[in-house]
């Protein structure tokens, strides 16, 4: 049964006795989907045609935002009791075992569970929503409704170096795509609430309801047109809340900044800034080097994660603050315990003083970047966001106790910590809105908002300044597989040149006679003849060369083609993309050309305005533009 004759059935049905034969008629229907459909969705198919688009929409928002927020409540206190249960109930295990045990078991266990479980499909992170929605019209796989969720849990609550908020957005996308499929909306809505639901997960995970919005505006939403982002804001402010009711402090992202902001203090902060975007660059490079490593090394899935295991226990082993989140950490440094990381560690033997302290959270921060990478490119589930956070809590610190080391008075400590976690997720994520507004949110107000913009914009530009755009997203903008701020470009790249190769008729053998050329001339559509030397394409002949023959019968039985064949001005590959293609027809200023494959066997002809009808449509399907 179709939508629209499921339309025509509402209207004639109004009475609540005639909605009851409403539904019966529907589960009687052929189609398999309404077969399977439960009655909640049946009442909003219904309730989608009495309500307007746009109240339908935030609609949409507030139930997608409510599963998302429940996704990632649900994730952060399954979490929180796995790590509850490890440190308190488990007792059989001495320190060094424990450190040594559970990290590496999180990451062979994650990756046994996406081998044997989820069929080997183990691609995660913002990346990968990135790529959905760029090239696959922002289908995402129910499976990643729950696949994130069961991995990173595994992880990161045994204590995996790595962050829950990229699984939480995954799922919060995947939750909001897949309401958007089920309700047949278009791409424009399925691409909203697959952003709402991320930025509702976002949001719940640091009850921060602004931060959410802005980083699918920010990283999500990057090449999208959209003027409706009301079901966005909805969403996100349903994770928030939910968070806020369900999850306790101690499971939150929250911290108290104890001093003002003081102008005075400027100078640190503009120092700090600079540390965070060199920190940030060295944090990403030792990702991408890692990554490349795990992608090259010959060895089996869960070989792979036999090493990162095993490197990842070794760095908690030595530095206790890299197993899972960090949080926890931050949050004693913020309270000035740092007698309480250390002395899990060998540096608490050697003693307490402040260059001990100094040379240990600067091991740590060095550290960081590679307990991060292993365990995520290793076969584990996580995302830079927690790591980012951690990091630069840390460095701040570093640089404050450096600060008053050399004599400098007035340090302002906790602020330090707060801001250097913006400066540095900003400098990761390439995402300084983002990067502002959750430290703002989650630092009880907006009392260091000015030096959060100082530290943010700092490290952001030199993290742009290295590369401008992302390392992490770097070679899929270069494939076009994800879009970028080129809008043109994004929608070129969306078009697949297979559906505009037309397979013509107007083809001619080299060595065929004049009889069949004339044949072609009179029943081709085209202005142009391929000429073929078996399948490989020889050259073309141009209708305008052929005016004489056509002018003069007594020409015509003497025509030679190798006399009016010329070698084309240009050749399109079938791999080459669109944003190649209409470079090569303006430069020839030619409205047709042919296409051959990699073997130079020729495969048809593509026109410059079947191009450009492509590109109205695709206009069209993925903006807000009437044509």
């Amino acid at each position: 049964m179709k939508f629209a004759e499921t339309t025509m059935l509402l209207n004639k049905y109004k009475s609540l006795k005639s909605y009851l034969q409403f539904i019966k008629l529907i589960r009687r229907s052929r189609q398999y989907s309404w077969k399977k459909a439960k009655s909640y969705e049946i009442f909003l198919m219904w309730l989608r045609t009495k309500l307007s688009h746009s109240q339908f929409l935030v609609l949409s928002g507030v139930l997608v935002g409510c599963s998302a927020g429940l996704a990632g409540v649900f994730l952060k206190s399954l979490v929180h009791y796995i790590h509850y249960i490890i440190t308190s109930k488990v007792h059989f295990v001495d320190q060094i075992l424990f450190y040594v045990l559970f990290p590496f078991l999180g990451i062979v266990l994650t990756t046994l569970i996406v081998i044997y479980f989820f069929n080997g499909q183990d691609r995660k992170g913002i990346p990968a929503i990135l790529y959905e929605i760029a090239r696959n019209s922002s289908f995402v796989s129910h499976v990643k409704m729950y696949s994130q969720i069961i991995q990173s849990a595994i992880t990161v609550g045994l204590g995996g170096s790595a962050g829950l908020e990229s699984p939480i957005a995954v799922t919060g996308s995947a939750i909001g795509s897949n309401f958007a499929q089920t309700y047949n909306l278009n791409y424009k809505d399925r691409t909203l609430l697959l952003a709402s639901g991320a930025a509702a997960g976002i949001a719940a995970a640091f009850n921060a309801p602004i931060a959410g919005v802005m980083f699918a505006f920010e990283i999500l939403l990057t090449g999208v047109v959209f003027t409706d982002f009301i079901p966005l804001v909805v969403a996100s402010v349903c994770g928030s809340l939910l968070s806020r009711v369900i999850l306790n402090e101690a499971i939150l992202f929250k911290f108290n900044s104890s001093h003002g902001f003081n102008y005075h203090n400027i100078l640190y902060y503009m120092v700090l800034g600079i540390f965070c975007g060199l920190y940030a660059r060295y944090f990403i490079m030792v990702s991408r080097r890692i990554e490349h490593y795990f992608n090259h090394i010959k060895v089996s899935k869960i070989g792979k994660a036999a090493i990162g295991g095993a490197i990842l226990s070794l760095l908690c082993l030595l530095f206790p603050p890299l197993f899972g989140e960090g949080y926890e950490s931050i949050k004693s440094l913020t309270n000035g315990d740092i007698h309480h990381i250390i002395e899990h560690s060998f540096f608490g033997y050697i003693g307490f003083n402040q260059w001990i302290i100094i040379v240990f959270l600067t091991l740590v921060c060095l550290f960081k970047a590679l307990a991060t990478s292993v365990t995520i490119y290793g076969g584990g589930n996580g995302g830079n966001f927690a790591p980012a956070l951690f990091a630069g809590g840390t460095m701040g610190y570093l640089f404050a106790i450096i600060c008053t080391q050399i004599g400098l008075t007035d340090v302002p400590v906790i602020n330090l910590i707060i801001v250097g976690m913006g400066g540095m997720m900003s400098g990761v994520l390439y995402a300084p809105l983002t990067a502002i507004f959750l430290i703002a949110e989650s630092s009880s107000g907006y009392d260091l908002f000015i030096p959060l913009m100082i530290v943010c914009v700092i490290a952001f530009l030199i993290a742009k300044w290295f590369s401008p755009i992302s390392p992490e997203l770097k070679k899929l903008a270069d494939e076009g597989k994800i879009f970028t701020l080129e809008h043109d470009r994004n929608l070129l790249l969306l078009i697949d040149i297979k559906d505009l190769i037309e397979k013509t008729s107007s083809v001619l053998h080299i060595n065929s006679t004049s009889k069949e050329l004339m044949e072609i001339i009179k029943s081709g559509k085209r202005n142009v003849i391929a000429v073929l030397d078996g399948t490989t394409l020889a050259g073309i002949i141009y209708f305008d060369d052929l005016r004489p023959l056509l002018f003069n019968p007594e020409l015509q039985h003497l025509t030679d083609i190798l006399n009016y064949m010329k070698i084309p001005v240009a050749i399109i590959n079938h791999n080459e993309d669109m944003i190649s293609i209409i470079n090569k027809f303006d430069e020839t200023s030619t409205w047709v050309l042919p296409v051959v494959n990699d073997n130079n066997e020729f495969l048809g002809f593509i026109s410059k305005s079947a191009v450009l009808n492509r590109y109205r449509h695709v206009l069209k399907e993925h903006s807000d533009v009437d044509m």
